[in-house]
């Protein structure tokens, strides 16, 4: 396999207000909107977002952000009206989590320390 880039695909039960929301959170609205169920933002060279209208499986998807720094995600969230949840330190970075408004869990990350050598 050639991998090309990455999408995440999020289930939401309102695209109008997902879209919102997200675009809140990233910052900047989509990218395109290839089709009336869904929209997607390129987050990267190697990876974007998606978001489609699923009302039976909205709220089961989750999100795994690395971020510059999370104190200054925090602040810009918190004008915004978006609380994130405490700084969580895990092993090689620190986390802190929030939900979106169908409950699709997102974590924002700092980048990771070096993994130790064997």
């Amino acid at each position: 396999m050639k991998l090309q880039k990455i999408y995440c695909a999020l289930l939401v039960s309102d695209l109008a207000a997902a879209e919102s929301w997200y675009s809140k959170l990233l910052g900047r609205g989509p990218d395109y909107r290839p089709m009336k169920t869904l929209v997607q933002w390129d987050l990267s060279t190697g990876g974007g977002l998606q978001l489609f209208t699923e009302k039976e499986f909205a709220a089961h998807g989750a999100l795994f952000i690395v971020v510059g720094d999370i104190a200054t995600e925090r602040r810009r969230l918190r004008d915004l009206g978006i609380a994130l949840g405490d700084d969580n330190q895990g092993d090689y970075s620190t986390l802190a989590q929030l939900r979106d408004p169908d409950g699709n869990l997102i974590t924002l990350a700092s980048p990771p320390s070096p993994y130790p050598t064997a």
